[in-house]
């Protein structure tokens, strides 16, 4: 089967298309036809060996995968051949086929493309309990949404106010990103790209700060994110786009209650009790309308090393998908 993957850490140019063995599932392992599968900035942080767990070589990124269940090991109960599923996986996504645990496979309602399918799990179930499981929000409360044009943000813009969010401040680099933002249901637009975003941050909210804030960028955007919470307020860190260091003194958040909060969404997949009821009220948002993807772009399978260059250059807005089948 084709496969894309890196033998070294590096630019996009280290993805290679290469032919390798078909798996054969065993035990609980299901094996996925790839239709789609969605590309993330995780992805590049595997391939530059900056990824939160070790990356292994040689590679194969991918871990956000839709297709149809053709095989199915041994001990297999709960899937059967010919479902359309959509799975997290920790590896071997860029290929053709790729194993998956039977807990790990989620099956996609008819009203739900795989295009759409490969779009929620990694991006939906993070915001999801970025704001909801580790962000506690409450109804009424102020959200800080950064990079609100993209995978995250656009899902997180929207669900923030589906779950009471009374203002729903959005950041992004571009006047168009911004508008997408806004489209979405943002209610304050800032390019912090512009020195002082923080400072209208808090104008915004009338000087007391947000309650919630999403941060994945590092750096500097994080020390300036801290400065924007209110009292009680929590900052949840997903990422660290920047690839900057972090220099926080625990002290500063004593005065006004605040937390700082991270979030690595593999815990969420190994507890069923969080994963399932939000998988389901995803699927049911966007089945219903309330919630709308962004795809901001399907390309061809070979292309990979095309978008990872696009994402590091921060030229997307929204989920992108490499078209596998």
């Amino acid at each position: 089967m084709r496969a894309i993957q890196f033998k070294e850490y590096g630019g996009p140019d280290v993805l290679k298309m290469t032919d390798t063995e078909r798996p054969v599932p065993t035990g609980h392992e299901v094996l996925i036809e790839i239709d789609c599968v969605g590309v993330n900035y995780a992805d590049t942080a595997r391939r530059e060996g900056q990824y939160v767990v070790p990356t292994p070589l040689p590679f194969i990124p991918g871990a956000e995968v839709a297709g149809v269940v053709v095989e199915v090991g041994g001990k297999v109960t709960k899937i059967k051949p010919g479902t359309r599923v959509v799975s997290l996986i920790e590896s071997g996504g860029y290929s053709e086929n790729a194993l998956s645990d039977e807990y790990s496979v989620i099956p996609i309602p008819d009203a739900i493309s795989f295009h759409e399918a490969a779009a929620l799990p990694l991006q939906g179930l993070s915001a999801y309990h970025i704001l909801k499981t580790m962000g506690r929000l409450q109804q009424g409360e102020t959200v800080l949404v950064h990079a609100a044009a993209g995978g995250v943000g656009t899902i997180a813009v929207q669900l923030a106010k589906i779950f009471g969010a009374a203002k729903v401040i959005a950041t992004a680099s571009t006047k168009e990103k911004l508008e997408l933002a806004k489209k979405l249901g943002a209610d304050v637009l800032i390019d912090y790209t512009e020195e002082g975003w923080e400072l209208k941050v808090r104008e915004a909210t009338g000087g007391k700060g947000v309650d919630v804030a999403l941060e994945m960028a590092g750096g500097d955007i994080f020390n300036k994110t801290l400065k924007c919470l209110a009292p009680f307020g929590r900052l949840v860190v997903f990422g660290n786009a920047s690839r900057e260091g972090y220099t926080m003194n625990p002290q500063q958040l004593m005065r006004r209650n605040q937390s700082v909060v991270g979030f690595f969404l593999p815990q969420i997949m190994k507890n069923p009790d969080l994963l399932l009821p939000s998988i389901d009220d995803l699927f049911s948002y966007v089945a219903s309308g309330e919630l709308k993807l962004t795809i901001g772009g399907i390309y061809p399978f070979e292309k990979a090393a095309n978008v990872h260059e696009e994402m590091n250059t921060r030229q997307t807005t929204g989920k992108l998908i490499l078209q596998v089948k």
